[in-house]
């Protein structure tokens, strides 16, 4: 849906009256082509004294193919900041994030990245040098509202024996892949996943994979499927009866499979299991994106549309994942990503069952990834914000308008900034990205990240 706000900003008259009245200047965001380079310009890095990873990011940062240095320029233009703040070890030592970050900020490209990168804090050596790591979330959120311009900020907390599996976490984090990821955290080898493998093909991540994608006809679900399969991933859509038409069109556009029936029925996970058998043996990633509103108030609220909104976004998935884990149908490497919401973060005005179902997600991914790492398995959350999909025309427009103005980019997301996440994950350079939250909404102002 075209954000008519956003053009108005941008013609001589709407310019004036923005800058004039303070109102909301939503950027056009770069977003990221096939063939394009990852990056496209020089990406800055520093750390503080006693960090650790500085090797190791320049590695992981040359593997992606995209150009670094540690040498400030004083007339350069940068596309991304990265500091290594792994050493610093107590409140006082903060003041290094300053001492780096003030001279360069008016040195970022439009649409920049800034990356900060963190030791992981339940392994801090002492009760100074977590207040130091556990400062930088408060950091990267406040620099998130102050960067403007289309820019970002994000914080990944690296565990120790994870260092090496940075670069497919900082391709995504630099680049306009995730134009509409800001103030998250990342936590990598978290779970106990702590290797990753080479990337043979950077332009093809995915190139021998499998994936199922629920809900996958149109919105968030078809451009997942187009995403995953611009990466190289065979494709499985699956999707109710009544767009059977719609899922066996995209199917066949991107050379791969379709499953027609109601993940909720009880027959769904061995009808679902026996397809990918037959077909592929097993998957290599599963994306449970089918979801449905049925909003009402508390008080109005009928127990068969509570029940069908739960069931849907969490009973379902959980049922599905667990049969295919028991059949032995997610290879080792795999990953599952649950869609969750916003709304399952901070909660919604007349949906009460669609924000519970959304924070089930949560509970059940985080408790998926701690019991599959043991197969090599992975679990990750994505949580959209406010997207520009067919379901926004339904919105009251005052609503609508304060959905989109609500976050630092001042708009509202695209569903390929949700495919492009979900592509990052199942990169298998993320191997040991597991057990996050990740949310998709341009760093929202009120009421969560």
């Amino acid at each position: 849906m075209s954000d008519n706000y956003q053009s108005f900003a941008h013609n001589p008259i709407g310019k004036f009256l923005v800058k004039n009245l303070g109102l909301p200047n939503p950027p056009y965001l770069e977003r990221y082509t096939a063939g394009d380079p990852l990056v496209k310009g020089t990406v800055l890095v520093g750390a503080a004294q006693g960090s650790t990873l500085g090797k190791k990011v320049t590695d992981a940062l040359k593997k992606s193919g995209i150009e670094s240095t540690t040498v400030v320029a004083p007339t350069k233009k940068y596309k991304g900041l990265v500091f290594d703040a792994t050493g610093i070890s107590s409140a006082a030592e903060l003041v290094e994030l300053q001492a780096f970050f003030t001279p360069v900020l008016r040195q970022l490209s439009g649409c920049g990245r800034v990356v900060v990168i963190g030791a992981a804090v339940d392994e801090a050596k002492d009760e100074s040098a977590k207040i130091g790591q556990r400062a930088l979330e408060g950091f990267t959120r406040s620099l998130g509202k102050e960067v403007g311009n289309g820019s970002t900020v994000n914080l990944v907390y690296v565990s120790k024996g994870a260092e090496t599996t940075l670069a497919s976490t900082l391709g995504f984090y630099l680049s306009p892949k995730s134009a509409y990821v800001s103030a998250q955290v990342v936590r990598i080898g978290a779970t106990g996943i702590d290797k990753a493998p080479a990337v043979k093909d950077l332009t093809k991540p995915l190139a021998g994979k499998v994936a199922l994608v629920t809900g996958a006809s149109r919105g968030l679900g078809e451009a997942d499927m187009r995403t995953l399969a611009r990466d190289g991933a065979t494709v499985i859509g699956l999707d109710v009866p009544p767009l059977a038409d719609d899922l066996k069109k995209l199917a066949e556009e991107l050379g791969g499979g379709y499953i027609v029936g109601d993940i909720t029925s009880a027959e769904a996970p061995a009808e679902i299991a026996d397809y990918i058998k037959k077909n592929h043996g097993a998957v290599d990633i599963v994306v449970h994106n089918a979801g449905i509103t049925r909003d009402k108030r508390l008080r109005n609220m009928k127990a068969e549309n509570w029940n069908l909104v739960v069931d849907i976004s969490v009973g379902a998935p959980q049922r599905i994942t667990d049969y295919l884990l028991d059949k032995g149908l997610i290879n080792e490497g795999g990953l599952v990503v649950g869609i969750a919401s916003i709304a399952g973060i901070a909660g919604n005005n007349g949906q009460t069952n669609y924000a519970s179902a959304k924070a089930g997600v949560i509970g059940w991914i985080q408790s998926l990834a701690d019991r599959a790492a043991a197969q090599g398995i992975r679990a990750n959350v994505i949580a959209p914000g406010f997207m520009e999909t067919e379901m926004v025309k339904t919105i009251p427009l005052g609503i609508r308008e304060a959905g989109r103005r609500m976050n630092s980019m001042s708009q509202g997301g695209q569903p390929v900034d949700v495919a492009e996440a979900i592509a990052w994950l199942a990169n298998p350079g993320s191997a040991a990205v597991s057990g996050n939250v990740v949310g998709v909404n341009g760093q929202m102002l009120l009421g969560a990240s």
